[in-house]
């Protein structure tokens, strides 16, 4: 079983954006009715960024409500999550997620299916 790729970090100024994606195999993708990301800074608590269901419902945090879209395309087995008006606290490893409640927003219930793609956020 390959395991999914996260890619699109990297490192930009406050105000700027960045698309990630994680893409999977068809058998990992479709064992998930629901995937999601969250994310963990250095000494910080893992925190839970958005969740998409396969109908495409969707749930953020607060933190990043009305900034971040996520999204899928079932077709090519990827998650997306658009992330716009980068501010300097969203700075952190990004994980790709298997989602055991798709309303949920704590972190517990979020699994990494991926490696993790690192976000760095210039003020």
């Amino acid at each position: 079983q390959v395991q999914p790729v996260e890619s699109g970090g990297g490192s930009v100024q406050a105000g700027g954006s960045l698309t990630l994606s994680c893409e999977a195999s068809g058998y990992t993708y479709s064992r998930y009715y629901c995937m999601g990301w969250f994310r963990q800074a250095p000494g910080k608590e893992r925190e839970a960024v958005a969740s998409i269901d396969l109908r495409g419902a969707t749930i953020y945090a607060d933190s990043v409500k009305g900034r971040f879209t996520i999204s899928r395309d079932n077709g090519k087995h990827t998650l997306y999550l658009q992330m716009n008006s980068l501010k300097p606290e969203d700075a952190a490893m990004y994980y790709c997620a298997a989602v055991s409640v798709c309303t949920s927003l704590k972190s517990s219930d979020y699994f990494p299916v991926g490696q993790g793609t690192q976000v760095t956020v210039s003020s």
